[in-house]
């Protein structure tokens, strides 16, 4: 068990680490520059994503998922926010269904937003629901530079997979992960398509795509059958059918590296 000395240390480590990302002078066109939706202190830490106001709000930090076996590294480093006054960034301030207001987080005085500063530590990875393309985009860099980096949860195996690796893609099954790999095939059954990243289509790893959200697909300008032979990266949650799986909700889930 940590002395009450070292857990000081740790916590004052995780402030200077945040302080010193978000104190970054470059202009940022990404979270920061989303609509206020209120501001307020920040009296405790609920858990890596939850956070609460000096006035009672709930915020839930938006667009993060983060990794059980690094959530102490990721409460420290959220817990270094208490006693600062920040910024609530967002399409709109309606709550989820636990009543949490979704947010992006500014401090006062700075310009990264807390997210970035989390990302760009190894603490988190980009989830979803984000909704700006500008937003994801700045978040899927800091992720990027925290991966190539191997930094935080990044600096073990388990968060970044292959997609030809079923047996440790199963065994994060309901866990978000983030799964590299060449799609082999694109096939449509009723109103599903599957990206095929084996030949085995019934056990290997595939990607599916309802046909209810291509219009989305569409409008990002990408069609599920040019991705076809290409190397993607996809995130999400696996899911255990007859091989590993990972639905399409959104289509800033699928990446396509060097694509511009």
């Amino acid at each position: 068990m940590a002395t009450p000395i070292r857990s000081a240390r740790k916590q004052s480590a995780a402030l200077t680490a945040l302080v010193l990302l978000m104190s970054c002078s470059c202009m940022h066109a990404g979270c920061a520059d989303l609509p206020v939706q209120g501001n307020g202190i920040v009296a405790t830490v609920d858990d890596p994503r939850s956070l609460r106001l000096d006035d009672g709000r709930e915020i839930r930090l938006a667009g993060l998922e983060t990794e059980p076996a690094h959530n102490a590294a990721t409460i420290a480093a959220v817990s270094a926010l208490r006693g600062r006054r920040v910024t609530l960034h967002g399409i709109d301030d309606s709550p989820d269904r636990y009543g949490r207001q979704p947010a992006y987080l500014v401090v006062e005085g700075e310009t990264m937003s807390v997210q970035e500063a989390l990302l760009r530590e190894g603490h988190a990875a980009v989830g979803l629901g984000i909704g700006s393309a500008e937003c994801r985009a700045e978040l899927l860099a800091a992720e990027t530079a925290a991966r190539d980096a191997r930094l935080g949860l990044w600096a073990e195996p388990g968060v970044l997979l292959q997609a030809g690796d079923g047996e440790a893609l199963l065994a994060r099954a309901g866990r978000f992960t983030v799964v590299d790999g060449r799609v082999l095939s694109v096939r449509e059954a009723g109103s599903m398509i599957f990206l095929n990243f084996g030949r085995r289509w019934t056990r290997d790893f595939a990607v599916t795509i309802s046909k209810r959200i291509l219009g989305s697909f569409e409008a990002a300008g990408i069609s599920p059958k040019s991705l076809d032979h290409k190397r993607i990266r996809v995130r999400g949650w696996i899911e255990r059918r007859t091989g590993p799986q990972i639905g399409i909700r959104e289509v800033g889930q699928i990446e396509v590296p060097g694509a511009r």
